[in-house]
């Protein structure tokens, strides 16, 4: 007897299966909208898309902006970037979307760029509605299914609509079972597999749906997946939604399959080899985290495999590991990175072409001393990294640091603290900035090949809001000067 209940599965955004449409979207939100995603912008975005023949409204009139906000989800699941509401609805382009749009005219390149972004997407996800009970890398797990001799670099549509999509978690005792599996299920008729599909349509429908329609369409266009249509099996009917006079929607279900195309072969299985399939993912409900800090680490994969393989220099690749290590000795997981987070500290100021800096730390001094060049001016730097929130800030002590070097003001870099830590500073010539925030604005300086980093921006900054939190106002600057590059 069929299911009433329907199971959870993976979810894939299925609102697009065109490849030129999110090239589109994502060179709009970078270059017209300039990384703001306001109401306002969406309805002008969606003005624009439709002038180009690549959006068509339902009710012109009413402009409803689901259409729009679909486009920009879609650019969140594929890892192009995420939103950040705190930073004024505007959209942050992950590294790996800034390097697709930099390769755009490259279609070789954005291949493994867009392979890459399959490979760091992971359940959970920041975009997609799959169950938190799943845990795992999806495209991972079809990429090393992909590349397993005993598979025959093939997946099945039902395959994956039976078996696949149901996956919780993973690693190696439970991916050869699922392999033993899919071996039995290739025994199978159509016949068959057309009842098992019966058994629990509901369930079924929606991963044919999204797997056949969508996903495989658009992996195929990118030219990561070799796609055979194969013969219609049966067809599946989605429920009916209550009240509804209509008649349920059916999907065809077919017994086609997809194997990886030769452009990527070698490449996927440099990355498998590298990155394991049974890698845990990150938890958006981590206890210990915020979740945006959480959410722009999923967002920072980009590994120095895939630099090399695109030719971007070993150079940039080690460079942008710079950020990445500021926010992570600025944790100071089990109280062991202090002396680190002082190192990655001292050469990300050594990064501002106009500034001379000097590690010296050690009890009764400031941790780096530095000199802005052109104002002939001297300002301490103190890291602050804890696995915990900063619950203080000594005043008098950094006045002594201060004045020892004849400082003109003091900044305090710290992953996070208390509300009181800013009170203890009002008033006096100390600034705090989040490591995160510096690391974005150090990333985005690297990434875009700007080889004078001016002090300037920051100098300009502190000086007119000494005594407080300038995170913010630093990264409205970055934002400001990066949003319309590529």
């Amino acid at each position: 007897m069929p299911r009433t209940v329907e199971r959870d599965k993976w979810i894939l955004y299925k609102h697009t299966s065109s490849y030129e449409l999110i090239k589109a979207v994502a060179l709009d939100v970078k270059n017209s909208c300039q990384a703001d995603i306001s109401e306002a912008e969406r309805e002008r975005m969606q003005e624009r898309l439709a002038a180009l023949n690549l959006y068509k409204a339902r009710n012109p009139d009413k402009k409803p902006l689901d259409s729009i906000d679909h486009r920009i989800n879609t650019l969140e699941f594929y890892m192009f970037g995420y939103e950040d509401d705190a930073a004024g609805k505007r959209f942050i382009f992950s590294p790996l979307g800034n390097l697709f749009l930099k390769h755009i005219n490259n279609e070789d390149n954005l291949r493994k760029i867009f392979t890459t972004m399959l490979y760091a997407v992971q359940f959970q996800h920041p975009a997609s509605g799959t169950d938190k009970r799943f845990q795992l890398y999806p495209f991972r797990l079809i990429f090393q299914l992909l590349t397993d001799e005993r598979l025959n670099g093939r997946l099945y549509y039902s395959e994956y609509a039976l078996l696949v999509a149901f996956v919780r978690s993973i690693n190696d005792e439970q991916y050869e079972e699922l392999v033993k599996k899919i071996l039995e299920l290739r025994e199978k008729s159509d016949e068959e597999i057309a009842k098992l599909y019966q058994e629990d349509e509901h369930a079924y429908v929606n991963a044919v749906y999204e797997w056949e329609y969508y996903a495989c369409k658009l992996l195929s266009s990118v030219g990561i997946l070799d796609r055979t249509k194969g013969d219609p099996i049966c067809k599946l009917y989605h429920p009916a939604k209550p009240g509804s006079r209509s008649k349920p929607t059916g999907r065809t279900a077919r017994n086609g399959y997809v194997s990886l195309n030769n452009a990527v072969k070698e490449f996927v299985q440099l990355l498998l080899n590298r990155y394991s399939y049974a890698q845990p993912p990150l938890k958006l409900d981590d206890p210990e985290r915020m979740t945006l800090d959480v959410v722009k680490e999923i967002y920072s994969f980009y590994p120095p495999e895939l630099m090399n393989e695109i030719g971007e220099t070993v150079a940039l690749s080690s460079l942008l590991e710079l950020p990445k290590l500021i926010e992570k000795y600025a944790n100071n997981p089990d109280n062991e990175t202090a002396y680190l987070f002082e190192e990655v500290l001292d050469e990300g100021f050594r990064m501002f072409y106009n500034v001379e800096t000097k590690r010296i730390g050690g009890a009764g001094h400031t941790d780096i001393e530095c000199l802005y060049l052109p104002k002939r001016k001297k300002f301490a730097v103190e890291s602050k990294s804890t696995a915990n929130k900063l619950s203080g800030i000594n005043v008098g002590r950094l006045r002594e640091h201060r004045e020892e070097i004849g400082g003109a003001y003091t900044i305090v870099i710290t992953p996070r603290y208390v509300p009181a830590a800013k009170r203890d500073i009002k008033g006096a010539p100390i600034v705090i900035i989040l490591a995160s925030t510096f690391a974005e604005y150090l990333y985005n300086h690297i990434f875009h090949d700007v080889r004078e980093v001016d002090y300037a921006d920051f100098d300009d900054i502190i000086t007119e809001h000494l005594g407080e939190d300038v995170s913010k106002l630093i990264s409205d600057k970055t934002m400001a000067k990066f949003a319309t590059n590529n």
